[in-house]
């Protein structure tokens, strides 16, 4: 009788505690004075779990999150740590004690251990793991009880590092963020502490254990498919993998594919197993398939592919032996690089479903630094809070984890393209014949778990791993194309990305591109501009220049770049001990500077703010806009200029921006534009303006013409402005743009005009719409200085499709007229606010002490003779709608 797969997850009855560790009385010491018993165990407080988790669920740890508590908590890192665990088998189900069960297999599957564990069950060594990104298998046939207790210890990632390193004495090693040894460790690189994060170094059962007892068991499922250049048809492929010991009773494996709740396609195949994997594999002809596509460009029907392994002996005919079920989305994905026109290079952009895509996203770390409390919903939120942003596009840094099953999903559901990178970032990693192995395994593994994902369109090799080579001078001669070579340089590394993984992804998803790093140009530098992706930092870092002239730091696709901000306030009070009566809550406070782990941020957020801004740091509250307003107008200034490199066909000169970072691991003043509580910084919304279907853009350029080569005084000077429009939807649109302009310092409006009628807002592409003199009202010198202007774009049904309001700058220098009839006024239906004022108002941003509101947009140039109207959620009777904006205080 053949015996159905039996999953039974061992997540119950775990404790932990700490294993001795007589080198360290210094440990000893710290640890009596937080009440910790050697030698007692503790219930967990969650399974999965980390041991940080589990000390803060008791009270023996302070929050690491709270003031500065992270230096507290420094010790458990290095100290060793054990979880057990007892669980009981029916003795039916015991395999490997007689004939009768001799086919049956017993194993358990530990789908994370961070990171360097020894398993023993029933005091027997069964495992010796190293890899935290690897899923492991053991077969426990004949080894299992009625009753049984599993035991895993783990070692200090942290000082077995170093202990590698030293074994290691011939590799170069070195880094940026965090230090050597976790270049030697495969697990996550932020655990280290990052210039966002703290170093809490953390271990455990990450990811779930399970006990799976079967005869034969459907090991993998494969979906592969090709969608035809005429969008008409797809060939699907679907390979079941087989595994188990069942070499007599025949098997089949029954393919269904459903769209919705109804079955689009079915096939069974014969198939048998055997010792070795087996594999089964039927192929689908879709015609006119429901295809997948990112937001904003279509829907995203994700098709469900069930194999059913299936018994085909007369006693059981028809028996489900085990089943596998995965959601995909069928789509055509490209990555084009191909020459340009009128420049230089090459393009590097996305095409889907013969679509060029401008991808407008976001980078993304891990959304905590004790990932198993991150839940399934906690995913979603933060993936529609990305979608809802009008982004499109996500990408996976190389420093934390691959991620959750439950952010792929949330992608996929979304539409969101997700730029996946492999686990390696910012350092020289080594290369011995071992951590090669693992290494490979874990692409292989990893790959194998995510590939059915629609949305997953590039895989990179690393995070700034060429750049650090750059910047160390390590040997990279790219026209040397022998691996093998490559091992004996002081950049060994360079065969992981350019040879292992690159070659476990043509194997494993051949359908989808392949980068070897970020930022990678095919041999060229890594910050040329005109091949590859690029990540733009001389923006807050490098040369340190105005983020007004990003349209002069452009690239084929900026991966990377991005502005520090401060967070809520509510946010920084959730991190001081005392809340809103801490002595620490300012803007230069030693714990508040704590909550910033960049380094030279305080000379960096002091300049961009000194550069454009009349600023204090008191009141907090005024400080914290600042900055928020500083990020905002960066950030928008970088999607807005580069977008406008978009082009159309053979123009694509940039074709994507994606901001460093979306989101945070802890509550903390980064580069992120919603905070570690999701909520979202003013930048959130400048970026969701710029990134909407129609927008419009306005610049400023001064043009000198002196009398001769030789003067100094007589120079005519005047101030142009270029207005331009971005349509990123998939038909023209015509629209009449008109100009109204205001005088900043006495609030009157100065020109109104319609400057261009009936222009032609190609598809998915900018368009430049006028170049013309700053409209003044009298011809005198400067006065375009503290001229206001706003550029409408207006359909021809009259609809205003989109504005912009052109400030001059730096806006230090602005002298403002105090608004006397400013008004933000909650609607009656309590659905929208109507924002409007008496002279021009910059940065008006809507603020609500209750956290259930929240605003459809924010952070609002204000112009008069108009009424912005702003969407609100969970506005009631009562609610309090507060205002705040630049020169305010």
């Amino acid at each position: 009788m053949p015996f159905p797969k039996a999953s039974i997850p061992l997540h119950q009855n775990w404790q932990f505690a700490q294993l001795p560790d007589e080198s360290s009385s210094d440990i000893n010491q710290g640890e009596q004075k937080i009440g910790l018993e050697r030698n007692k165990f503790y219930p967990v407080s969650q399974f999965p779990t980390n041991i940080h988790l589990d000390l803060l669920q008791h009270g023996l740890i302070p929050d690491p999150f709270m003031g500065k508590n992270e230096l507290d908590v420094q010790w458990v890192g290095e100290a060793n740590w054990v979880y057990k665990t007892s669980f009981s088998v029916a003795a039916s189900s015991l395999g490997g004690r007689d004939d009768d069960k001799s086919k049956v297999r017993a194993v358990l599957a530990f789908d994370g251990l961070d990171t360097f564990a020894k398993v023993s069950l029933n005091r027997e060594l069964i495992l010796e793991a190293e890899n935290m990104f690897l899923p492991r298998r053991v077969d426990v046939t004949g080894k299992l009880n009625e009753e049984n207790e599993l035991v895993i210890e783990f070692e200090s990632a942290y000082l077995k590092g170093w202990k590698l390193v030293e074994e290691h004495p011939g590799h170069k090693w070195g880094c940026w963020n965090g230090d050597s040894s976790r270049l030697a460790v495969r697990k996550a690189q932020y655990h280290w502490g990052w210039d966002w994060g703290p170093n809490l170094n953390t271990c455990g059962p990450w990811r779930p254990i399970t006990l799976e007892i079967y005869e034969t068991r459907l090991a993998d499922l494969n979906i592969q498919s090709v969608v035809d250049k005429s969008l008409s048809s797809a060939e699907v492929t679907v390979t079941a993998e087989l595994e188990g010991n069942n070499t007599s009773t025949d098997l089949q494996v029954q393919f269904d594919i459903f769209l919705a709740s109804e079955k689009v396609a079915s096939e069974t195949v014969s198939a048998s197993s055997s010792s070795s994997s087996n594999k089964a594999t039927a192929s689908f002809h879709l015609p006119n398939p429901s295809l997948w596509y990112p937001i904003r460009y279509g829907k995203q029907p994700l098709y469900t592919i069930t194999a059913s392994l299936l018994s085909t002996s007369s006693q059981s005919q028809g028996m489900v032996l085990d089943t596998l079920t995965k959601r995909t989305g069928l789509r055509r994905a490209e990555l084009i690089q191909a020459p340009l026109k009128d420049q230089p290079g090459t393009s590097f952009f996305f095409r889907i479903n013969n679509t060029p895509i401008f991808c407008g996203g976001s980078d993304w770390i891990p959304a905590d630094n004790f990932i198993p409390r991150i839940t399934p919903q906690k995913y979603h939120d933060w993936v529609n809070l990305v979608a809802a942003g009008n982004q499109n596009m996500i990408r996976v840094w190389g420093g934390g984890i691959y991620e959750e099953q439950a952010f792929y999903d949330a992608c996929d559901e979304a539409g969101l393209l997700v730029w996946q990178d492999f686990m390696f970032g910012c350092g020289n990693y080594p290369a011995w014949p071992g951590l090669l192995g693992s290494i490979k395994e874990e692409a292989e593994e990893n790959v194998k778990l995510l590939r059915h994902h629609p949305s997953i369109v590039i895989w990179a090799g690393n995070n700034e791993d060429y750049q650090y080579q750059e910047s160390e001078k390590l040997t990279y001669e790219y026209e040397d194309k022998n691996p093998e070579n490559w091992l004996k340089t002081d950049f060994p590394a360079r065969y992981i990305y350019e040879h292992i993984l690159a070659n476990v992804c043509q194997e494993l998803v051949p359908g989808v591109a392949y980068h070897p790093g970020s930022p990678w140009g095919a041999g060229r530098d890594t910050h040329d501009p005109t091949v590859g992706d690029i990540h733009q930092w001389n923006v807050w870092h490098g040369t340190q220049e105005k983020y007004q002239n990003f349209d002069q730091l452009v690239g084929r696709f900026v991966s990377e770049f991005g502005m520090q901000a401060f967070p809520s306030v509510k946010t920084i009070e959730s991190y001081l001990p005392l809340g809103k009566e801490d002595p620490d809550r300012y803007a230069q406070s030693d714990t508040v500077d704590f909550h910033n782990k960049a380094d030279g941020h305080e000379r960096r957020i002091a300049l961009y703010l000194v550069e454009n801004f009349r600023y204090a740091p008191d009141p907090l509250e005024q400080f914290v806009y600042c900055t928020q307003l500083m990020q905002g107008e960066c950030l928008a200034s970088a999607y807005r200029l580069w977008k406008r490199q978009w082009k159309g066909p053979g123009r694509e000169y940039c074709g994507g921006a994606l901001v460093w970072q979306i989101n945070d691991c802890w509550p903390v003043t980064s580069w992120s534009i919603v905070d570690f509580y999701l909520r979202p910084k003013l930048a959130y919304f400048t970026v969701k303006r710029e990134m909407a279907e129609i927008s419009c853009g306005i610049t400023r350029r001064e043009h000198a013409k002196p009398r001769d080569k030789y003067t100094r005084v007589y120079i005519e000077k005047r101030v142009e402005i270029e207005i331009w429009g971005s349509n990123l939807g998939l038909e023209d649109v015509e629209v009449h743009c008109k100009v109204k302009a205001w005088d900043v310092e006495t609030g009157e409006e100065t020109y109104e005009s319609v400057v261009k009628k009936g222009v032609v807002l190609g598809s998915n592409r900018s368009t430049e719409i006028v170049a013309m003199d700053v409209p003044v009202r009298k011809v005198k010198s400067g006065e375009e200085g503290r001229t206001v202007v706003a550029a409408y774009l207006v359909d021809v049904s009259g609809k205003q499709t989109a504005r912009y309001v052109n400030w001059p700058e730096p806006l230090k220098y602005l002298h403002f007229k105090k608004p006397e009839e400013l008004k933000a006024v909650l609607t009656r239906d309590f659905k929208s606010v109507e924002i409007s004022a008496d002279v021009p108002v910059k940065g008006v941003a809507l603020e609500c002490e209750d956290d259930e509101v929240v605003f459809e947009d924010n952070l609002i140039d204000i112009v008069p003779g108009e009424t912005v109207t702003v969407a609100v959620k969970g506005a009631k009777e009562g609610t309090e709608i507060g205002v705040r904006y630049l020169g305010m205080i």
